[in-house]
């Protein structure tokens, strides 16, 4: 893989995690394609589905920390393929519990087949990574094997846990800062999963299993709180956020402005408009708390990367997708 000098630091970052994570992405879709589902509509749900879903993060993140701690990658592709449908069974859930349509310029599952075949799909993509995941587990030796399948269920269920206290703030604008980002530290916990299961199948050392473990965690938590800034400029995203969602984080940050908060308010009634949302961005990051958080991500990518400076292989790589999640900030 060639990148050059003119690239942006994001567009390296997505073409590592391609590389990284496309044998396990393929690997998914062909196993819930060659599976024979009789009922026509679920069937057509889950080919919709899989055949769109490029989830190369968790796979790609499985694979770099194995190949951080000289493993053998080829041990990663079973595994991460089990996260990919896990993580779509949960996304499709998702969607379904904020009553996403679209996403980007494609309908979600929810959205082309309605609620009770979206439920549907989402049990059959996690029923499917459960099996691939026991199926590579079964290659390891005991312990690894039991101690893999307990981070994902633990993972898992931290994951869902988030999910409930997040759904419990919908249409608040008074959530304290430390709460919300808390949320978003319990949401992301696919990413320590993913790195912890790389090292400890690579055979990495205790320290190495921590501290690959703790980047994935915290590159999780850079990249959602990157989103949450991005979203603030999205006028379908925010609008959505607004109806059935929590609004982004700079949007909260700034509503505890005193001096900012009656203009918020009036600018978020009605519909989202072109012109309100360069005004909402006005408000949203151009205020000491919005400035102080991105200061915050900084100050996490630094000690992300020392962190990471012991690990014996692909620590350019790690730092790049780090580095990265700032970009643009």
């Amino acid at each position: 893989m060639e990148m050059t000098i003119e690239q942006k630091l994001m567009e390296q970052a997505g073409m590592i995690m391609q590389e990284r994570g496309h044998a396990s992405v393929d690997l998914a879709r062909r196993s819930v394609l060659g599976e024979e589902v009789e009922q026509a509509s679920l069937r057509e749900a889950l080919h919709y589905f899989i055949e769109g879903w490029n989830d190369f993060l968790h796979p790609a993140l499985i694979s770099l920390a194995c190949d951080a701690v000289g493993g053998k990658l080829e041990t990663t592709v079973e595994l991460g393929a089990a996260l990919v449908l896990l993580a779509g069974g949960a996304d499709i859930h998702d969607d379904v519990i904020d009553e996403s349509v679209i996403k980007g310029s494609e309908q979600t599952v929810f959205g082309k087949f309605g609620k009770d075949l979206a439920i549907l799909t989402g049990d059959a993509l996690l029923l499917e990574g459960v099996y691939l995941l026991h199926e590579g587990c079964e290659k390891l030796g005991e312990s690894k094997r039991k101690t893999i399948l307990n981070i994902v269920k633990q993972g898992f269920l931290e994951i869902s846990g988030a999910e409930a206290a997040e759904a419990s703030m919908r249409g608040r604008t008074n959530i304290p800062k430390q709460q919300y980002v808390d949320i978003i530290r319990h949401k992301v916990a696919a990413g320590e999963i993913a790195m912890r299961m790389g090292a400890l199948v690579g055979d990495g050392t205790p320290k190495e299993v921590e501290a690959l473990a703790e980047f994935g965690r915290v590159y999780g938590v850079l990249m959602s709180l990157r989103d949450e800034f991005i979203d603030v400029f999205e006028q379908e995203e925010l609008s959505h956020r607004l109806e059935k969602e929590v609004l982004p984080l700079p949007i909260i940050l700034a509503f505890a402005d005193e001096s900012r908060k009656s203009a918020l308010m009036q600018l978020l009634r009605g519909k989202i408009t072109e012109d309100k949302i360069e005004q909402i961005v006005d408000l949203a990051t151009n205020n000491v708390e919005s400035k102080f958080l991105v200061s915050e991500m900084k100050k996490m990518v630094d000690q992300l990367i020392l962190r990471i400076q012991n690990l014996r292989y692909c620590r350019e790589n790690l730092e790049l997708l780090a580095s990265a999640t700032l970009e643009d900030l």
